[in-house]
């Protein structure tokens, strides 16, 4: 089953011979459970890729499809809504105003290794517990996409392979989807 469906999307900023393309024709699908990294350079549209199929951003043209649902279809409201409840992002703050399964809050939080964690302030946690509480917020909803838009990016080695680890685990454990943006190889 297909939860992303995206057909020949086109993004461009600015007119005339300021134009820039950042998205040429994209088409691809991403199946349940599967996990995807989108490796580019900087500058290659990535992000704006990201932002589009996330619906932070509109697209020039093409089609967007998650768990069925035409994005591009729904008034901003709906969509706003939609947005909450079917895509999570790292940096995703809002639980949709839900009361989370507190069963499935602390196994997220044994798996993530952060239980020990569990009282203490952002500013207490390391960079990489950040990102894996960054994580753990994403999932805890259990939207049917994730989009990670460069979850390594400021993270020593060691700290990368683990968020990179620990995304394959929740991709693998709770078959969820993941399409993650990075310049890292």
């Amino acid at each position: 089953m297909n939860i992303l469906e995206v057909q020949d999307l086109c993004k461009t900023y600015g007119k005339g011979e300021a134009a820039v393309q950042a998205l040429r024709h994209a088409t691809f699908t991403v199946r349940k459970g599967e996990f995807i990294a989108i490796i580019g350079e900087s500058g290659s549209g990535k992000s704006t890729l990201l932002n589009v199929v996330g619906a932070l951003d509109k697209a020039t043209s093409g089609k967007v499809w998650i768990d069925g649902q035409d994005i591009f279809s729904m008034p901003e409201k709906k969509l706003t809504v939609f947005r909450r409840q079917h895509i999570g992002f790292i940096f995703q703050l809002l639980l949709d105003y839900k009361r989370p399964d507190q069963r499935f809050v602390n196994e997220l939080l044994n798996v993530l290794g952060l239980t020990e964690r569990r009282h203490h302030l952002p500013s207490q946690l390391s960079g990489g517990q950040q990102q894996r509480v960054a994580i753990g917020r994403a999932l805890v909803t259990r939207p049917a996409l994730i989009l990670a838009d460069e979850p390594t990016g400021n993270l020593d080695s060691k700290n990368s392979q683990e968020v990179l680890a620990l995304l394959q685990t929740m991709s693998a454990k709770y078959q969820q989807t993941i399409l993650m943006i990075t310049h890292n190889k």
